[in-house]
């Protein structure tokens, strides 16, 4: 009698495993499902922090200086504003180099700039960004920026619409994130290969280009971030080429030349579709020719981008 108890538990033990592994199998796993990546973003208005680190190194490898950059960036739609475009507002900038104070940019604060959809506007300025607002900056205290730090202040505003605007919204033409439905998939972005302009009125000359690599997307997963249920993207910029040309001075030109590969990750909530979090790692090797001794210098540098969503109350703490 026992035997037969202990056979018919057993057998019942079976049955219940086979039919439990049964509706796992008919059961569609989240990881299967297939997303739509590229939705229009609510029209909601959006709180932006973004904190750019750029790192220098001897050619031993020694750090030798860090300098900070740091962005809030407020997005008001035009439904809302009812202006022509979207609207960002830079509620303030801010440069910290090396072991000096952090200073504000004054020119930027409250500044606002209708967004270009297209890339580039009718006057060749990228996303709309007015190059002229960046020539001769000064501090809060009243230094002049050298000409490649403020290279680096209109910059943050180039990388957050790379990351927020290009790779997480929906490629106008060729290949983009709206080709990534399900987890797994990887795509070459229709950016690959591409040649941004990066003169910036008097201070970088024409003929400066940056050639992107082969840009790859990659959706890797799924996240949570600020409590929103996000897809995880990777983009990789392969091997990019980059040439600078600068006049510091009247009848004096200085070039430099050299090499980039920059990755990172983007969390996009799914039901906004408003991106709550993007990072960046990027690895610069360059040589700087210049008309005087020491005739060429060459760098190391990395650069390190975090972009956060926040709430307006985080915004508004500084």
């Amino acid at each position: 009698m026992k035997n037969k108890s202990v056979k018919s538990a057993i057998i019942c033990f079976v049955t219940i495993f086979s039919l439990l592994n049964t509706i796992e199998a008919q059961t569609p796993s989240i990881l299967d499902q297939e997303f739509d990546l590229a939705g229009e973003p609510a029209q909601e208005i959006q709180y932006f922090k973004m904190e750019s680190m750029l790192i220098s190194y001897a050619l031993d490898g020694k750090r030798i200086g860090t300098d900070i950059f740091r962005l809030q960036l407020k997005f008001v739609p035009a439904k809302i504003s009812g202006k022509e475009g979207d609207e960002y507002i830079c509620d303030r900038f801010t440069v910290q180099q090396g072991e000096n104070p952090e200073v504000e940019i004054p020119v930027l604060k409250n500044w606002k700039y209708l967004f270009c959809e297209a890339g580039i506007d009718d006057q060749g300025q990228v996303f709309g960004i007015n190059h002229s607002k960046f020539e001769n900056l000064t501090d809060s205290n009243g230094n002049t920026l050298p000409p490649d730090k403020s290279y680096h202040v209109y910059n943050a505003f180039i990388d957050f619409h790379s990351f927020c605007n290009v790779f997480a919204a929906k490629a106008p033409e060729g290949s983009g994130i709206q080709d990534l439905t399900k987890i797994g998939q990887k795509i070459v972005h229709a950016a690959a290969f591409t040649e941004p302009p990066v003169n910036l009125g008097s201070s970088i000359s024409e003929g400066s280009f940056f050639k992107n690599g082969e840009i790859t997307l990659e959706f890797k997963g799924m996240s949570v971030v600020n409590g929103r249920s996000c897809a995880l993207i990777e983009y990789d910029s392969g091997e990019s080429f980059f040439k600078m040309i600068m006049n510091p001075m009247p009848n004096m030109e200085v070039q430099t030349t050299g090499s980039s590969h920059y990755k990172g990750d983007i969390y996009k909530d799914l039901k906004t579709n408003w991106v709550q979090k993007a990072t960046m790692i990027e690895f610069v090797i360059s040589e700087t020719t210049l008309p005087m001794p020491p005739n060429k210098i060459n760098s190391v540098n990395e650069r390190q981008i975090i972009i956060r969503n926040v709430s307006e109350e985080e915004f508004g703490l500084n």
